[in-house]
């Protein structure tokens, strides 16, 4: 496929949300979060979720900036194969190893283990990327929707789905049903929806990176905040005890709004010359790094790997913490940056097959017909 010129500021977000992704699993898979429902939370702890609230935007981040591409784009059959193509390569391929390797820890290497390596977008190996297929597959309906709605028409149905899966479990003092934190792919239709809305018509607010920034700041603090207070409700009552957490769930109202918050702030940056051009080539692979570090066969392992067990202190905290993700997304990105590479010199292997490239020539009729709408 033709690359499109990319956006070097949100390249960089893009870059910095993914290492955030990377501090999230080493603070929660490295036992690095202080338990909100004991007794005498310890600084390291207490830091360990402070670093958490900055970093929970991640997530929400990611899925702007998809949806901030992805709504002034045509679906493209080639584009979803390559990455199922992508995602199952690295399930398989790692699960494998970390299987053979014996350094699977928190999961049983049993049929499920395999059969989730085999299928897993369906089996939800990468809950993220299963949300982001199942998004995907909507996009052609989506796609036609947003081009042909009003500014008023897209901001009440924005308003009805932010009030449903955002508003009421953000305000409400008990457990929606319905609620999936933010793991599935309604959500992400919210976020998607929202990044398009900004891409069509902006958000005067958003548009002041001052300001921006100063509401990524303040939501990030309150969810710090909100998940202190809950806790310490939770101890003195013992009750709201399946709440602790929801002010650090991704489709609360204060992570949704500081992400918004953060993406302004990037979104007004301007990046140039040769920072540009090093952004432009690293970004790309930063799906690697997460499709690494969180396969099955890893994910609950390389904490350990990289200090998580020695932490003592708020410095020993932040050095390790840093240590881990320029670790991490150093070896992602050079991960993956080879695994494009193989697939380029065996596309071009292939290539010479006859069946192969009339099977190119249907994909590519295929996203004609798209591009055709």
């Amino acid at each position: 496929m033709s690359e499109k010129k990319r956006m070097a500021n949100l390249e960089l977000l893009r870059c910095l949300a993914m290492m955030m992704v990377i501090v999230l699993h080493y603070l929660g898979k490295g036992g690095l979060l202080a338990e909100l429902k004991g007794d005498g939370m310890a600084d390291v702890g207490m830091a360990a979720w402070l670093l958490e609230a900055f970093c929970i935007v991640a997530v929400n981040l990611y899925m702007l900036i998809s949806g901030y591409f992805l709504c002034t784009s045509s679906f493209k059959l080639s584009r979803l194969l390559q990455l199922l193509l992508q995602v199952w390569l690295y399930s398989v391929v790692f699960g494998m190893i970390g299987a053979a390797a014996g350094i699977v820890r928190e999961t049983s290497v049993d049929t499920h283990y395999f059969l989730t390596l085999i299928f897993p977008v369906s089996m939800e190996h990468y809950w993220f990327l299963t949300a982001y297929v199942f998004l995907y597959l909507l996009l052609p309906f989506l796609g036609a929707a947003v081009k042909r709605m009003s500014r008023q028409q897209m901001k009440l149905a924005i308003s009805l789905l932010l009030i449903t899966f955002c508003a009421l479990k953000s305000i409400l003092p008990l457990r929606l049903e319905t609620d999936q934190k933010g793991y599935d792919c309604l959500w992400y239709l919210c976020v998607f929806l929202t990044a398009a809305y900004i891409r069509r018509f902006g958000w005067a607010f958003l548009e002041k990176r001052g300001r921006a920034l100063g509401l990524y700041a303040a939501c990030c603090l309150l969810a710090f905040a909100g998940t202190m207070v809950l806790g310490f409700l939770y101890l003195r009552t013992g009750s709201l005890g399946r709440m602790t957490g929801m002010c650090m769930e991704y489709n609360h109202i204060l992570p949704f709004l500081a992400a918004l918050g953060l993406f302004g702030f990037f979104a007004g940056l301007e990046v140039k010359g040769k920072i540009a051009q090093a952004i432009n080539k690293i970004a790309p692979y930063t799906l690697g790094v997460y499709l690494l570090h969180e396969n099955l066969g890893l994910r609950y392992t390389w904490q350990g790997w990289l200090g998580a067990d020695r932490i003592s202190n708020i410095g020993g905290l932040l050095l390790w913490t840093l240590a881990a993700v320029a670790v991490v997304f150093c070896t992602g990105i050079l991960t993956d940056m080879l695994r494009a590479r193989l697939m380029k010199g065996l596309h071009a292997l292939l290539g010479k097959l006859k069946v192969y490239g009339k099977l190119v020539e249907k994909i590519e009729r295929a996203d004609g017909l798209f591009r055709e709408a």
